[in-house]
């Protein structure tokens, strides 16, 4: 009964997906999923449906599914993260051999992978955690996916995944090991990060032009539609044209209609905690996390516009608006993508795993949320000095933000007189002037925390290194370091 090439647990709309674009590919794929009492079964309503007359085979416990597997068995779950994960590792390993791999492709916290692996290394099997990232249209025509975990489980599922994946014209796959541990897990949440920031960007550019430019939805698309023509072209920017034009039944813009409260899963969030972890300057993408909650604060929200009319919500020059946002919007996504990438060089040190960044921007360049024209440079960059310390300091992308800053400043500026949330859009431009200060406040903070913490400072015309520590009252001692702030 070994017939199947791979067992896939979990049947929404990913898992679904999933199964049919293995299937598309010549695999065969063994199905399952947990039955709910008093509902119909999604196994039968799946092969009755999309997976009629095709190559799956149902199942309908894990015994089951295990025994239709050939070896060594590959199961990938694609199931909710947290503990239903760990339940069904427990509920796979006694029915799995040495040798056997278990693939977790959800949006995992990339710390349970870590854990995880260890374990299921220890029983002989091997576990690879992996991001897949294109939402339900890309899992059934091509994802980007990021592989991660036991090493030795790659040549065992390289064809699988890479056959799945989305491919670059010249036919690479977007898929390649990632390293490991919890690698691809990391590497996915910092790509969720990124994609929260580049929509909160988006959106910001998109409220300018609507309440502040004046412009009607369909001048937006078609404003949105140009720069997808350009350095801006994304899936991003043409799905926001896209959505700009829908109307409603009765004629209206389906979008005016849309309550603004965003909604989010927690990638971005973990992103930003991670960023603390490793004390890395993640201000754009942690914005973009905090633009989410204050979103949700509906009722405050209007309780403050009532009490705080603002009293200029105009921002001049109408004409020229859409022109400057576009210098504006492609100077505030490269310091996103720059954030990013820095919190992967931290994080690859941290951990040890040699991350490849050219090649992450390649395998993002296809098949994934965030995929655009703008990764093939950051690709070209990091393979033309891999030890790049930040994209900032690239020669395209220095040229491209000494070209967009003077559009980028008006552009801030004349939110910030106006009354215009723009947190992502402000926190890049303020990133990028704390990044170029050579000498900043810092110093009056240290000696701020030597004056009532006795912490020490290091002094400008000495080695660093050497620590010193002044009686700035002189009513002190000489103890150093005896309270944290």
């Amino acid at each position: 009964m070994h017939t199947s090439d791979i067992g896939l647990i979990g049947l929404a709309v990913m898992g679904e997906n999933l199964a049919l674009n293995f299937e598309s590919k010549g695999f065969t794929v063994s199905v399952f999923n947990r039955l709910h009492p008093g509902k119909e079964n999604v196994v039968d309503r799946f092969l009755r449906g999309r997976g009629a007359g095709k190559h799956f085979i149902a199942t309908y416990s894990i015994p089951e599914l295990v025994a239709s597997l050939k070896r060594p068995r590959k199961v990938m779950m694609m199931i909710r993260a947290g503990a239903p994960v760990d339940e069904m590792i427990q509920e796979l390993l006694p029915h799995l051999e040495p040798g056997d791999v278990i693939i977790d492709g959800g949006n995992s916290d990339f710390r349970d992978t870590e854990r995880r692996v260890k374990e299921v290394e220890a029983r002989g099997m091997l576990y690879v955690g992996t991001g897949i990232s294109g939402g339900e249209i890309g899992a059934l025509t091509g994802p980007s996916v990021m592989p991660g975990g036991s090493p030795a489980a790659w040549p065992l599922v390289k064809d699988l995944l890479q056959g799945i994946a989305a491919k670059l014209d010249d036919g690479t796959p977007c898929c390649e090991w990632i390293g490991s541990g919890g690698a691809g897990h990391y590497v996915k949440m910092v790509h969720n990060g990124i994609e929260y920031g580049d929509m909160q960007l988006i959106a910001e550019s998109y409220f300018m032009l609507r309440k502040y430019g004046q412009l009607e939805n369909d001048e937006i698309a078609d404003i949105f539609a140009g720069w997808n023509k350009g350095e801006l072209n994304s899936y991003l920017i043409g799905i926001t044209a896209d959505i700009c034009r829908v109307r409603d039944t009765d004629g209206g813009y389906l979008l005016d209609r849309i309550l603004d409260i965003a909604g989010q899963k927690g990638t971005g969030k973990w992103t930003a905690e991670a960023a603390l972890e490793e004390s890395d300057p993640l201000t754009l993408i942690t914005e973009a996390v905090h633009a989410r909650f204050l979103s949700a604060m509906a009722d405050e929200r209007s309780k403050a516009s009532a009490l705080y009319r603002s009293e200029n919500n105009d921002i001049h020059e109408h004409a020229g608006l859409p022109d400057l946002l576009r210098h504006a919007l492609y100077a505030s996504k490269l310091i996103s993508y720059a954030q990013g990438f820095s919190l992967l060089k931290k994080a690859s040190e941290h951990y040890q795993w040699n991350l490849d960044y050219g090649m992450l921007a390649k395998i993002w360049r296809k098949g994934c949320i965030i995929r655009s024209v703008f990764l093939e440079q950051i690709t070209r960059a990091y393979h033309a000095l891999p030890g790049l310390e930040n994209l900032l300091f690239d020669d395209f992308f220095r040229n491209r933000i000494l070209e967009a800053l003077p559009a980028w400043r008006k552009i801030t500026a004349d939110c910030l007189l106006s009354g215009i949330p723009i947190p992502c859009m402000a926190a890049a431009l303020t990133y990028f002037d704390g990044l170029r200060t050579e000498r900043s406040s810092a110093n009056l903070i240290q000696a701020q925390r030597d004056y009532f913490g006795a912490h020490t400072y290091e002094r400008t015309d000495m080695e660093r290194g050497q620590f010193f520590h002044t009686d700035w009252n002189e009513t002190g001692g000489n103890v150093s370091g005896t309270y944290n702030a």
